[in-house]
């Protein structure tokens, strides 16, 4: 598979760090480009890698797609240069994501120059965030993966843990990484508490140390309006109501969610289906009464591929 790293200037301090893949003897031109945008305190390492069996971008490239997973800032390997850490969702939404989109329209192969997108977790939450305020024309389909946009529900811990604005915009983290590359075998005996992210009997943990390359540091201004985007219910970025705008989105949209997750409950990865007027909206839910899967098992449990993967390819070739 053909896979190449490219650092694109945002004008405001940093280059992102964007992956290009494809595999050379399945790419089919006529299908979209597609981009992967990932969440909160992560970065797109966890799409080209799984324990077991082929990534997403792996099996996406084999269905045909051509890929650009992006590092937005502190993601990945994304390089200050002048850039502040400190961010919001304004920050990444309105200013590195359409940097990111018009790289990959300009430098795909594809015969179609429009984009298809997904968001996973906050990522889809910056997807919609740059759909709302920033319009649709560039995109073709847009799925999220487990992605808030009005909290109709939310976890006790998580609650608890964004209960107050000030709180959280003070907590500075570091060195993250090292932290989950030890606390993971630990988390594992403690099967309750990790079950709010992923489920150790469906998703492979003996390596911590390359699940711990997809972590990233908290940043303290997007943890502040976390906490201020759960006490209100309504998202709001750069003054603007992002569910409000997203009634003028009509592109096809797939709402993808896991029936155990404790990050991102269904109720609230729901919320979007309302909000578009979109005329193609739908909603898979992964995962079964027999196989429970939480947020991060959407991409790297034993049952991804057929779970995920391969639904989110069928629907994407679908709406071409």
């Amino acid at each position: 598979m053909y896979s190449r790293m490219h650092f694109v200037n945002n004008h405001d301090g940093w280059e992102l760090a964007i992956k290009h893949s494809y595999d050379q003897s399945k790419r089919n031109p006529e299908l979209k480009p597609l981009m992967i945008v990932p969440g909160y305190g992560m970065n797109a390492f966890i799409f080209g890698y799984h324990p077991r069996g082929l990534s997403m971008e792996e099996y996406l490239a084999e269905a045909g797609f051509e890929i650009f997973s992006v590092n937005l800032r502190t993601q990945g390997d994304s390089k200050k240069i002048g850039g502040k850490k400190r961010y919001g969702l304004k920050e990444v939404s309105l200013v590195d994501l359409p940097v990111a989109v018009d790289f990959a329209i300009e430098h795909c192969l594809s015969d179609n120059k429009l984009l298809d997108i997904i968001g996973c977790s906050l990522g889809g939450t910056i997807v919609y965030s740059y759909s709302a305020i920033c319009g649709t024309e560039k995109l073709g389909s847009i799925v999220t993966l487990g992605a808030p946009l009005t909290w109709v529900d939310i976890h006790p811990i998580l609650k608890i843990a964004f209960s107050s604005p000030r709180l959280a915009g003070m907590l500075r983290i570091c060195g993250t990484r090292t932290l989950a590359r030890l606390a993971l075998p630990v988390l594992e005996k403690l099967p309750l508490l990790l079950s709010i992210y992923l489920h150790p009997e469906i998703t492979d943990i003996s390596k911590p140390e390359m699940l711990a390359q997809t972590v990233e540091d908290p940043n303290p201004v997007l943890n502040r309006e976390i906490a201020e985007w759960i006490g209100h219910k309504y998202l709001v970025v750069d003054g603007k109501d992002v569910a409000a705008d997203l009634s003028n989105v009509e592109n096809p949209l797939l709402c993808m969610l896991s029936n155990a997750d404790g990050i991102v409950p269904p109720a609230t990865a729901l919320s979007v289906l309302s909000a578009v007027s979109s005329k193609v909206k739908e909603s898979i839910m992964c995962g079964t009464e027999e196989v429970q899967m939480a947020h991060a098992d959407m991409y790297i449990s034993d049952y991804a591929q057929q779970m995920v993967f391969e639904p989110l390819s069928n629907w994407l070739q679908e709406y071409q």
